[in-house]
């Protein structure tokens, strides 16, 4: 007899999401929610946060807000904590909090930026990965990691070479923790989303010239949309992925094919 197929839901279960007072982390968090998860919000704005409880708690979800700066290992490791000691568990970890505060030649970065762009993007996301995988360890239950990569994880970032170097180093370490944590029936994917119409990529999609180009060489023929990320997201969270682990899921509208 075939085995039914695994619903995609989260009932029951707990998710983080670091980054979601906007964008593609508020979209997940939105998703989540819906699908039965509670979820802690987190980024440095508490007001922002707040606003997006409030749009859950509105559509009947379960919310709840811990302001937190994602560069700082320590402040990392307290939102594990606290979220572990406010729902009881922690399931799901989504690394969706990311900086690029350099856009131009690699070779005029100032160490300002370089360490800036590391802490958030890399440091901060293993903080977060290794406390909440020390949690389930504990636990002795399984869990999903998903780390919020980038196409320029996967191809050359012209003018954003510290960002993509960042990226790229969290797909690798994506993969060592998938080979190290899977024992454990714990998961880590990674996503490497596009170019996705939010305040983070306003520089380019909302420049009409660009924002064409990017379409014209877009298979799909359109810019991507916060959403368009949290149905993955959710498939990654869920049981229905329950044999995926160490993937970097490219969502682009195949513009890396071109």
């Amino acid at each position: 007899m075939t085995a039914p197929v695994a619903r995609i839901d989260l009932q029951d279960k707990v998710a983080i999401v670091t980054g979601s007072s906007r964008g593609i982390g508020e979209a997940i968090a939105h998703t989540y929610a819906t699908a039965g998860a509670k979820v802690v919000l987190a980024s440095r704005k508490r007001d922002q946060l707040e606003r997006v409880q409030a749009d859950i708690e509105k559509n009947g979800g379960t919310a709840t807000v811990m302001p937190c700066h994602t560069g700082d290992p320590e402040q990392v490791e307290g939102l594990v904590k606290d979220a572990v000691a406010h729902y009881g568990k922690v399931d799901v970890l989504v690394n969706n909090a990311a900086t690029n505060p350099y856009f131009g030649p690699m070779l005029d970065v100032q160490w300002a930026a370089w360490d800036k762009t590391f802490e958030v993007n890399l440091k901060g996301v293993f903080a977060a990965t290794r406390a909440v995988a020390k949690h389930l360890l504990d636990r002795g239950a399984p869990g999903s990691i998903i780390n919020m990569s980038s196409i320029l994880g996967v191809r050359a970032g012209r003018l954003q070479g510290v960002y993509s170097m960042t990226k790229t180093a969290m797909i690798s370490m994506t993969k060592t923790l998938a080979v190290e944590l899977g024992p454990n029936g714990i998961r880590v994917n990674a996503i490497c989303p596009g170019f996705i119409r939010t305040a983070f990529a306003s520089a380019l999609v909302n420049d009409e010239g660009i924002s064409q180009l990017l379409v014209g060489k877009t298979p799909l023929g359109r810019i991507g949309d916060p959403v368009d990320i949290a149905g993955l997201a959710l498939y990654l969270a869920s049981d229905a992925s329950r044999f995926v682990t160490g993937a970097a899921y490219v969502a682009d509208g195949g513009i890396t094919l071109e």
